[in-house]
């Protein structure tokens, strides 16, 4: 027998089924991924049209079913629309969230994830780092809280500011991560390592990285 159960989490993402209905990936403290269904949240009179959408993060009362949930009700804490309104953003806000869909798992533990892709995407509306700096923090803290962040960063070709940098957001917990920024030469060799771990370590294929990758043109990143 289903139950109605109570999750704090993020909209991973949003995908349209059927007519009017939506499935949604979310990243919740208690459950860790699931999917759930809103029905008739593609109607313009739905209560759940806006929560419905990526990187909405908040409460979500769902109906827990045999195999799936169903999204009863949900109270936005955040909308993140200033991502909704940078493409720049967006793009980057949409790869972060499609590498903690893949690295997740249905009724793990995933509070260290969700609070690092939240403070990730609060980083990202923030002027005071620029994107490329959130992004390299992101997916090095990505492995670390994953298990598979490489041994030993000074086995690596880089000064001594960047290795200090690199120990720093392996260490750090996820609410100082986003607390500094790095001179170009830094950000040059943290692009260069990142290209390098995000080869030999990061599985899967990222649709949204290749989109990000072609639209902001970052350089050095082909082939990444």
């Amino acid at each position: 027998m289903g139950q109605m159960i109570t999750v704090t989490g993020l909209v991973l993402a949003a995908y349209p089924q059927g007519d009017y209905d939506k499935r949604l990936v979310l990243l919740t403290k208690e459950r860790g991924k699931i999917t759930a269904f809103a029905r008739g949240a593609r109607r313009q009179n739905s209560p759940l049209l806006a929560v419905c959408n990526s990187f909405v993060f908040g409460e979500f009362t769902v109906y827990e079913g045999r195999t799936s949930f169903n999204l009863m009700q949900a109270r936005a804490g955040n909308y993140f629309h200033e991502l909704s309104a940078d493409f720049e953003g967006a793009c980057y806000g949409f790869y972060f969230c499609e590498v903690a869909e893949y690295y997740t798992r249905e009724a793990n533990d995933e509070l260290q994830m969700l609070k690092l892709l939240y403070q990730s995407l609060r980083a990202l509306v923030s002027p005071r780092i620029p994107d490329e700096l959130i992004r390299y923090i992101y997916e090095l803290k990505v492995l670390v809280v994953n298990g598979e962040c490489p041994p030993d960063f000074e086995t690596l070709d880089i000064c001594q500011s960047t290795l200090y940098t690199l120990q720093y957001i392996a260490a750090s917990p996820v609410e100082k991560l986003y607390t500094f920024q790095v001179s170009e030469e830094v950000l040059g060799e943290l692009r260069f390592v990142m290209n390098r771990y995000r080869q030999q370590y990061m599985e899967g294929h990222y649709r949204s990285r290749e989109i990000l990758e072609a639209c902001v043109g970052l350089p050095g990143a082909s082939g990444s």
